[in-house]
């Protein structure tokens, strides 16, 4: 156990150290492509400097597009979560009832089929008459992207649970129910919580086409309203804190999945 410990701590720690290395050689190019050889004007590609200090200054400063950094990224996470998290909530027991219960598969499988190959952008002007403009329809829009990966991931996941296990709790007297929640759905739930990264990355890569719909905050409405402003140095600080909070979050979602998924996760 401890040889394991420490082969996994080396193997971490060598993730780190690539990590860190692939970073440094893209900011270096990127660095040396603006700064240095000047490829492009500043006002089309910013340096790396640059984007550190709009990015230092939008902390603390409204201007231009009415908030601060963490003013946008708190109402982006208002709209993400709220339809991520709906999207989890109603996709997940839905997958599983899909998989498990044939009846449900037969009525339901028909009508997911036909919205699953629907793009996120189409729901658009079907949620704004549905409902406005406001948080309503944005978190609509998040949901309906992150619904479809959850039901598809948890319905997979019941779906391998192998024959055999179940024929063994049912030798043991386990009634259908029990089959479910101790064989069933511990068998799914790294595939469950595969779906759920998948979602909430889908969620966060839609956040941009959700705040399109009439905000005036948010880092969707941030990167759009300095599109038209011509400030690349404050679309390119959107990007990459939407990147870091994408990060951040699949960060606490996989220490989730390791308190309750056993074993932890693979790989």
């Amino acid at each position: 156990m401890n040889e394991y410990m420490q082969m996994k701590r080396k193997k971490a720690i060598k993730f780190g150290i690539v990590s860190a290395i692939s970073l440094i050689v893209f900011f270096s190019i990127w660095y040396i492509c603006t700064a240095v050889l000047e490829l492009k004007p500043d006002y089309i590609l910013p340096s790396p400097v640059q984007v550190l200090e709009a990015f230092i200054e939008k902390l603390s400063k409204k201007a231009p597009d009415g908030a601060t950094l963490f003013g946008h990224i708190g109402a982006s996470l208002q709209v993400a979560l709220s339809g991520y998290l709906l999207g989890a909530i109603i996709g997940v027991p839905l997958g599983v009832a899909m998989a498990w219960f044939r009846k449900v598969d037969l009525f339901v499988t028909p009508l997911f089929d036909l919205i699953r190959p629907v793009p996120t952008i189409a729901w658009i002007p079907l949620m704004i008459l549905w409902f406005g403009i406001g948080l309503g329809a944005k978190a609509a829009i998040i949901f309906v992207s992150a619904f479809v990966p959850c039901v598809i991931n948890s319905y997979s996941g019941i779906k391998q649970t192998k024959q055999v296990h179940l024929w063994v709790a049912q030798t043991f007297g386990a009634s259908k129910r029990d089959m479910l929640f101790t064989v069933a759905l511990p068998t799914a739930m790294p595939l469950i919580f595969t779906g759920l990264r998948i979602s909430l990355g889908t969620a966060w890569m839609t956040l941009c086409a959700a705040e399109m719909l009439a905000s005036n905050k948010g880092l969707g409405y941030m990167i759009q309203l300095n599109r038209t402003l011509g400030r690349a140095d404050l679309i390119i600080v959107g990007m990459l804190t939407i990147g870091f909070v994408g990060t951040l979050l699949t960060g606490i979602l996989n220490i989730l999945e390791k308190r309750f998924v056993k074993g932890g996760r693979r790989g």
